[in-house]
C-alpha cells in the first residue's frame, strides 16, 4: 500500500488518553467522540507507556485484523495484536492507529498502524508491556453526548 507520509497530508490526532495508578500495573483510559477513537486512542496510550511518541517518525505503515467474541473481547485481541507487533519484528512503535474496519456485529477490526521500529538511542526506553487484561475492564458509551470511553489494565 503506498501512503503519503509528508506532514502536509498526515495529521495526528488530538490525543485523548491518561494514565490511572493501578496496584503494581497502569490502568489506559481512553476516549473519543465514537468507539472507534476510543480504541485508537487506547492503542496509542499503550505505545505511548513503552516510549516517548514524540520521537517516533510515522515511516511505515503495517496493517493488522482481530476480532473478538464480544466488545471486551475484541479490544481484548486489538491491544493484543498491537502489543505484538512491538514485541516481535517488525518491533514497531505507533504514532498514530487508524481503524478502517470496525464491525460490531461479527467484532471484527482491521487497523492501520503508522510508526516506525523500535530504535534504542532513538526512542527512549519506557515501561515495557508484559500482557493486556480483562480485570476492570470497561467500555462505556453514551451515544446521546459522542462520548465514549475504554479502561484497560495492562500488566507491566
Amino acid at each position: 500500500m503506498e501512503v503519503d507520509f509528508s506532514k502536509e497530508n498526515f495529521l495526528l490526532p488530538e490525543l485523548k488518553y491518561e494514565y490511572l495508578d493501578h496496584t503494581a500495573d497502569v490502568q489506559i483510559h481512553g476516549w473519543g467522540s465514537s468507539l472507534k477513537e476510543a480504541f485508537e486512542q487506547c492503542g496509542v496510550a499503550m505505545f505511548g507507556y513503552m516510549t516517548e511518541l514524540d520521537y517516533v517518525s510515522v515511516e511505515q505503515c503495517f496493517e493488522i485484523e482481530a476480532q473478538g467474541d464480544d466488545l471486551e473481547g475484541l479490544l481484548f485481541h486489538f491491544l493484543d495484536e498491537l502489543l505484538f507487533l512491538f514485541s516481535a519484528e517488525p518491533y514497531l512503535v505507533c504514532k498514530k492507529l487508524e481503524i478502517t474496519k470496525f464491525d460490531m456485529e461479527s467484532f471484527e477490526i482491521s487497523c492501520r498502524c503508522y510508526g516506525e521500529p523500535f530504535e534504542l538511542g532513538k526512542h527512549p526506553q519506557g515501561t515495557e508491556v508484559k500482557a493486556i487484561t480483562y480485570s476492570a475492564m470497561q467500555i462505556v458509551q453514551d451515544a446521546e453526548a459522542s462520548n465514549y470511553e475504554v479502561f484497560v489494565i495492562i500488566d507491566i
